[in-house]
Formats: C-alpha cells, sequence, structure tokens
C-alpha cells in the first residue's frame, strides 16, 4: 500500500464503493482496523455483531472484519446466514455486551457496488463523531492480525420477535396470498419462511442466487418493482411485498398491480399501529414527507414533528419515549418500540396485519383513507449543477425569501433544511442542495399534479435565478 490508497469516507448510509474501484478486501479490511481499534479502547472485550447481504465476497469480507475485530480483543459474533441489517441490529440492541453492529451490504445498490453499515449498541446509526473518529484512524496498512469468533444464527430469534409481535389469529383465519420480492437480497427467504408459517399462501420470487441480481436494482420502487406488481395479477394475490437489498426498506403492492405510495402506506400502517396496538404519541418525519402522514397523525389524535432531511435526525427524536414512528421520505419506517432503526420486514408484517384484520382488499382500504384524509400529488427534481456552481447556490440560498411562488403566497417559509414554503392547503415546495454531491433536490406537494408541477416549475425557476 502506498500515499496513493484511498480516503474512505462514511455517508449518510455507510461506506459503498464500485467492485471495480475502491471496494476491494483491502479497503475493507482498514476500515475493519479502524473500527476495531476505536471499539477496543472505548470498550475492552465488546460483542460486535457481523452480518452481510448476498452480494458478491459479503460473506467471506464479513468473516475478515470479524477476524480483524477479535484480533483487537473484541467478541465477534457472525451470522450463520446472508442476515438483513434490521436482524443484526436488532441482536446488537438486545445485548448488554454489544458496542456495535457491522453489516456488509450495498443495500439498494446496483450489483457492481459493494458497502459497509455500521451500527450502534443501541441498533441506531453510529453517531457521526464516532464515525469521524474511526476515519481519522484509518491506517494505510491494516493489521494482518486475526482472531477467532463465533458464528451464530442471527435471523431466527428476530423473526421470532417480530412475529410475536403480530395478530397472529387473525391472519391465520385470512390466510392472505403474498407475492414476496426480496430482489435477491438479504431477506430472501427469511420474510417468505415467517409469512408460510404464520399461515399465509406465499409466493416468492427472485429467490436464486444471481451475482448480477437479474439485471434489477434492489431498490423497492418502479421500475424494479415491475416483476412483483406483474406476479401479484398473475397468482390472483392479495398484495405484495418487496425489500431492498439489505431488508430496512419494504414497498407494498395491492392487489391490482399497484405500488402503494409511501403517502398511502405509512398512514395506513400509522393507524394499524394506533388502533390495532394502542400505540399513542407522536410521529416523526422528515421535511419531505407527504402531509397525508400528518394529517391521518392528527386524525388519530397523534402529534407530528418534522426534522430535516436525514435519519439520523429521526434517530434522535426517538431517544424521547412519546415517539411511536418515524418516516423517511422514500417509505423508510422506524417503530423505535421494536427497534430504533428502519426495518422492512417489520413494516411488510405490519402490512400483512392490518390486511387481515380489515378483511377487505388494500384497494378499498386505500380509498377509504383518501375519502378521509384527502389526496395529495408529490414529485421530486433533481437539478445537477458543477461543483463550483452548486456551492455559490449553496452560498446566496439562506438569504432567499420568496414573497409568491406560482403566483400563491407562501404562509410560512423555513430554511431549516435548505428552503421550504409552506402554503395553507398543506401544498408544499423545498429546495434542498445535497450534502454529498453537486445537486439541487426539488420537491412539491399539491392537491393536483397541475398544482404540485406548478411549484415544481417556481422552485426550479427561482433556483436558476439564484445562480
Amino acid at each position: 500500500m502506498d500515499k496513493r490508497a484511498d480516503i474512505l469516507r462514511f455517508g449518510v448510509d455507510g461506506w459503498h464503493a464500485r467492485f471495480d474501484e475502491a471496494f476491494t478486501e483491502e479497503n475493507v479490511a482498514r476500515l475493519a482496523d479502524a473500527l476495531a481499534l476505536v471499539w477496543s479502547d472505548g470498550r475492552p472485550g465488546a460483542t460486535v455483531y457481523v452480518g452481510y447481504d448476498s452480494r458478491h465476497a459479503s460473506r467471506d469480507l464479513a468473516l475478515m472484519v470479524a477476524g480483524i475485530a477479535a484480533s483487537y480483543g473484541l467478541a465477534p459474533v457472525v451470522s450463520e446466514t446472508a442476515c438483513p441489517t434490521p436482524a443484526a441490529a436488532w441482536a446488537c440492541s438486545r445485548d448488554e455486551a454489544a458496542v456495535g453492529a457491522v453489516v456488509l451490504t450495498a443495500s439498494e445498490r446496483s450489483c457492481e457496488y459493494g458497502g459497509l453499515l455500521v451500527r450502534g449498541s443501541d441498533g441506531g446509526p453510529a453517531p457521526r463523531d464516532f464515525l469521524d473518529e474511526v476515519e481519522q484512524a484509518v491506517s494505510l496498512v491494516p493489521t494482518e492480525g486475526r482472531g477467532a469468533f463465533e458464528e451464530r444464527d442471527l435471523v431466527g430469534p428476530y423473526l421470532a420477535d417480530l412475529a410475536g409481535r403480530l395478530d397472529r389469529d387473525a391472519i391465520a383465519r385470512r390466510r392472505p396470498r403474498i407475492v414476496v420480492d426480496a430482489m435477491y437480497g438479504a431477506g430472501t427467504s427469511h420474510l417468505a419462511r415467517l409469512l408460510s408459517s404464520l399461515g399465509c399462501d406465499v409466493t416468492e420470487i427472485h429467490v436464486e442466487p444471481r451475482e448480477d441480481f437479474g439485471g434489477i436494482h434492489p431498490d423497492p420502487s418502479d421500475p424494479w418493482a415491475d416483476a412483483c406488481e406483474q406476479a401479484v395479477l398473475a397468482h390472483g394475490a392479495d398484495m405484495g411485498l418487496l425489500l431492498d437489498g439489505d431488508g430496512d426498506r419494504a414497498a407494498v403492492v395491492d392487489e391490482r398491480g399497484f405500488l402503494l405510495p409511501a403517502r398511502v402506506l405509512v398512514p395506513l400502517l400509522l393507524g394499524n399501529l394506533v388502533m390495532a396496538h394502542g400505540a399513542h404519541g407522536r410521529a416523526v418525519t422528515t421535511l419531505t414527507c407527504s402531509a397525508c402522514i400528518s394529517r391521518e397523525a392528527a386524525r388519530l389524535g397523534c402529534t407530528t414533528t418534522s426534522v430535516p432531511v436525514g435519519f439520523s435526525r429521526i434517530y434522535r427524536e426517538t431517544l424521547e419515549s412519546d415517539v411511536i414512528m418515524g418516516v423517511e421520505e422514500y417509505g423508510g419506517v422506524c417503530v423505535p418500540e421494536h427497534l430504533r432503526e428502519r426495518d422492512g420486514l417489520l413494516v411488510c408484517l405490519m402490512a400483512v396485519e392490518m390486511l387481515a384484520r380489515s378483511g377487505k382488499p388494500l384497494s378499498q382500504m386505500t380509498a377509504e383513507l383518501e375519502d378521509v384524509i384527502g389526496t395529495m400529488s408529490y414529485a421530486r427534481r433533481d437539478l445537477r449543477l458543477d461543483p463550483a456552481t452548486s456551492q455559490a447556490f449553496r452560498n446566496v440560498l439562506p438569504g432567499l425569501n420568496p414573497g409568491e411562488l406560482a403566483e400563491r403566497v407562501p404562509v410560512e417559509v423555513s430554511h431549516a433544511d435548505g428552503l421550504r414554503a409552506q402554503f395553507d392547503d398543506d401544498s408544499w415546495v423545498l429546495i434542498r442542495p445535497s450534502r454529498t454531491s453537486p445537486v439541487v433536490r426539488v420537491y412539491a406537494e399539491a392537491p393536483t399534479a397541475q398544482a404540485r408541477d406548478a411549484l415544481l416549475e417556481a422552485a426550479c425557476d427561482l433556483v436558476e435565478r439564484g445562480l
């Protein structure tokens, strides 16, 4: 290794790189070495949980990470099988001797990528100051030492805990027909096996090992969800369930083959959490989440807190005991009573329980929800700029305070996370520069697609005039 070694930095969702570029065995070893050094300095002899997804070389790299951690006197526990990230995080959160978890995964990214996620001792995201310390500790040449470690079933106990949170009798009575698509990811077979044990009639697709993921990205959104949508129709299923590559995000398809948007799915799940499980408290959303979530929360007697984009902001709120759900823009859902992190398998099981208890088709449940809280149209555009222009816009953004957008006067303008204008009918528009790339993201939501697009156009024009 020479001084031209890759600089390794953690982003908001871990470290990721292409297999043909920086994602090498040596770089994974360098990160593992730094993590083990920092963890062992703080808590000598602590347990570290290690999971991995179904990607090329993930298991071998996980075993290497465990061996490096053991050489520092830590007590690694490696999953026996490909392991959803929430399973490793859940195991860590239930073990007082644990200091954290490492998962070899690139989540929803394509097969060309590998990655490494870190979780804290409570199963939540690792603190930024901890990751900064790890980055500073990355050496050019990692240790060659290796130690002994334990392999254990991390998935079974986690699935048993999930099953214990459900109305199993309602599911057994309904016996729903379900298509499961884990998208060749870490949730393959695990979710389908659990649903079958609960009495569901399950068809699983995308199950065979494929290094190329069959050409899809393991991202539970269109167009990658097309096969699941088609399978629901072909099998006459009641619903389809999708998991991303590491199982921390999910999506649901109704019996008509329509992918439910987060603005519909999340309010339905929140209603089930309150009505079926007696939860009461606060829902935490990012500023980019749909107004439909706060509308349903208010109808259910819950309050809503909106925070800037980034799950770490939601996580900080979940440290307070009154939070019953945390939600991201892309539909990542956290139920803190279970885990202070997103859990796609939990979302899938909550959706199945909700369907079983209702006795109705998902499309009818959606229609009834929208009759009560109304509908909103949501969209996002990305404006790609060169780095200098992006930085210039960041500099002028705090001074932008539009008195009108799309011939509408905002009732509130906030700079909490970029620039967000709120209107009196729950419409809103947000201009937010990316923290990691020269992109300005523009989000808008309104009761109609026409009104939404007018806000998007006005906000994009404001960006151009601000440059």
